[in-house]
């Protein structure tokens, strides 16, 4: 009884871990890219930052203290036609999502990822690995109609940054279909940190060669910036926390749970945006368009719970 009391404390230590770093990742990248006190718009540069201390940490821990294991059996091969691919989705996500807060609020730009499982079906329908059925077309459009409800509710909508923050989403939903096809059809498994270690860097390449045509010339122009160098280290250790996190979560529970504890976060972005950021304003229709789909995912999560892992229902609500 003690043993399972100690490993629920841990699991919901670490969900709460999660929530707090994936909110505050999101803030902390929002007040970089917009504060006048750092003066850092480079969203494409922010995210190359991250990748190479990604890069940079996962190869020290991995190979020089040796406090982690890369995992066997990557070929050049899988790594051409698996994680490359990978890297170069990963990075378009990050560079749009991060892109997309220049233009739109934080609780807007969550309020548009909500449209991510419909993205994902559907590449995943013309991929091969889904199968069209009435049940999942009536669910995407659930969702897809929460979205339009919230985006008609949004007071200061900004057609560009919608338009990044989409091409975040279809980059992610690749990068999931990506993931899938990789596990499925090339039989190989990695933990996170070896995912970490092999993405990273190619994510960073695919990032400095955009960043050197669109970006290195603005921030050459642009003159010294006020970006203290400890608050940089912190912005990517940030990061890369998260990250880890992620792989605490599944480790301890499933990767459905994270799903449920996403909600969760969610709720906690779009309502302290409100109060932490001037250009946030929620409307009534945002939040009602925006419930639509958090009531569907909790009501589409709680029955696969049901189904296939009945006796963690108390443990996960």
């Amino acid at each position: 009884m003690a043993d399972l009391k100690k490993e629920g404390f841990l699991t919901y230590a670490y969900l709460l871990l999660y929530i707090a770093l994936s909110s505050g990742q999101i803030f902390f990248n929002k007040w970089v890219l917009s504060s006048k006190e750092i003066n850092f718009p480079f969203p494409l540069g922010l995210t190359l930052l991250h990748m190479v201390f990604s890069s940079v940490v996962c190869f020290v821990l991995t190979k020089i203290l040796k406090v982690l294991k890369v995992e066997e059996g990557m070929t050049p091969e899988i790594y051409a036609t698996s994680v490359v691919p990978i890297g170069a989705m990963f990075a378009m996500t990050l560079w749009l999502g991060n892109t997309a807060y220049l233009y739109i609020s934080v609780a807007f730009a969550q309020m548009l990822k909500a449209i991510m499982p419909v993205a994902v079906f559907v590449l995943g329908v013309a991929a091969g690995l889904e199968v069209m059925s009435c049940k999942m077309l009536l669910i995407m459009s659930v969702i897809s109609f929460g979205v339009l409800v919230a985006s008609y509710g949004e007071i200061n909508i900004n057609w560009i940054g919608v338009v990044y923050q989409m091409g975040g989403v279809v980059g992610e939903a690749l990068r999931l279909i990506f993931m899938e096809i990789f596990v499925k059809k090339k039989g190989l498994k990695l933990n996170p940190i070896s995912v970490m270690y092999y993405v990273s860097p190619c994510s960073a390449l695919c990032l400095f060669l955009p960043w050197i045509f669109l970006e290195k010339s603005k921030m050459d122009e642009h003159g010294p910036w006020n970006f203290p160098p400890v608050l940089l280290i912190l912005n990517c250790l940030c990061t890369f926390a998260l990250n880890l996190s992620v792989f605490l979560v599944i480790t301890h529970t499933s990767a459905l749970t994270i799903r449920v504890a996403g909600v969760v976060k969610d709720w906690v972005v779009v309502l302290l945006s409100a109060v932490l950021f001037a250009d946030t304003k929620l409307t009534t229709i945002n939040l009602f368009g925006y419930g639509i789909d958090i009531l569907r995912q909790i009501g589409t999560d709680w029955f696969s719970v049901r189904n296939l892992c009945p006796n963690v229902i108390l443990l996960i609500w």
